[in-house]
């Protein structure tokens, strides 16, 4: 099989589609892989690095679109690359396909064949390939919120661990999965205060379990949590609902309820946030002010730190290329059943619920 590595083209987007090392993993079965130029710079490896296990490097986007029978990337197609994907081609990457009707329409209108990163899931219900992504932007969430409580940049001017003396900062977490957890480990490590809430019980007590006794854990209600942002400095929103949106959790009229300079970090935005007044950002313009509140929103936090994500995506995306690469699409699906449930439009119909649910489309589901 053919297939392309392209230069990722979101803003501030570092990360790439796949490692040298997986490079060499394809090649050595003899599969043709096509790298666009540049591509990997942004994470620490070069040109020549790809060229040394047996890439071809490809000079533009187009020709890696063109050539490519399968494109493995690390973000959604943004609105430039539309036109560049092909009948039947396979693409391979996040697409959070939910928040975004347009980048639903426009893959639809390209029938090709949409395997979605987030969406592939094991049998016990963990989302593998969503794991080390959330893993770093869980923390990175807390670094994110203790960086813009200070007061430069409009923060309630509050250091998370405190000092003797002064109690340490707030933070609510809400959601105890993967980024939720990680989140806590490392609010908890700078010696904040942290409440985590879901709706889970078995989560809470898994987190109740594992994580010292300044992380307390609460059940999720609307009531808990206008209590908690009374008194909080930072809430990070970490829930996910696989492949749908996200449930707005904190509402426009909550923001009235929160100190001025709060900080919110709204993970879920991928997903269209969990906050009603989330709206994607970027790393080069990364918040927002409403009502005195701090939003940090930004919908490729992992892309910060490149070479660590991107060494991660590939642990757990190599496998699953692997397969796709040696028996094509259709057949790695039907042996693979935790890659099946990735498939999410397939030459133009959708066939993950969770779409048509978030666009009320249910009726189009056969």
């Amino acid at each position: 099989m053919i297939i392309g590595i392209p230069k990722e083209i979101k803003n501030n987007e570092n990360r790439v589609g796949m490692i040298p090392a997986g490079v060499y993993e394809l090649a050595k079965r003899g599969h043709r892989v096509l790298v666009q130029s540049g591509a990997g710079i942004g994470s620490g490896f070069s040109d020549q690095d790809y060229e040394d296990v047996g890439a071809e490097i490809i000079g533009s986007l187009a020709g890696v679109y063109e050539k490519s029978e399968m494109i493995v990337k690390v973000k959604e197609p943004i609105q430039a690359e539309y036109p560049l994907v092909r009948k039947d081609q396979v693409l391979f990457t996040y697409f959070h396909f939910a928040s975004s009707e347009k980048l639903t329409r426009a893959m639809m209108g390209s029938k090709s064949v949409c395997i979605a990163y987030e969406t592939v899931e094991d049998t016990d219900g963990s989302l593998p390939l969503l794991t080390p992504m959330s893993e770093v932007a869980g923390r990175m969430a807390v670094q994110q919120g203790a960086k813009y409580l200070e007061k430069p940049i409009k923060g309630r001017g509050v250091l998370l661990g405190g000092v003797p003396g002064v109690p340490p900062g707030k933070v609510l977490v809400l959601g105890a999965g993967t980024v939720g957890i990680q989140a806590a480990k490392m609010a908890a490590g700078l010696g904040a205060h942290v409440t985590i809430l879901d709706i889970n019980m078995k989560r809470l007590r898994y987190v109740n379990d594992i994580m010292p006794s300044h992380v307390v854990t609460e059940f999720s209600s609307e009531y808990n949590i206008r209590k908690h942002i009374q008194n909080h400095d930072l809430i990070v929103g970490g829930v996910l609902i696989p492949g749908a949106k996200a449930p707005s959790l904190i509402t426009r009229d909550m923001l009235k309820l929160m100190r001025p300079g709060t900080v919110i970090v709204d993970v879920a935005v991928d997903q269209g946030g969990c906050v009603e007044t989330t709206r994607a950002t970027t790393h080069e313009d990364p918040t927002y002010i409403i009502d005195d509140v701090v939003h940090y929103c930004v919908a490729n936090m992992p892309g910060a730190v490149p070479y660590t994500s991107t060494v991660a995506l590939t642990n757990v995306t190599l496998p699953y290329v692997l397969k796709l690469a040696d028996l094509g699409w259709e057949k790695a699906c039907a042996a693979d059943k935790s890659l099946a449930k990735g498939l999410n439009i397939i030459k133009g119909e959708i066939v993950y619920q969770g779409i048509t649910e978030a666009f009320g489309w249910e009726t189009q589901l056969s």
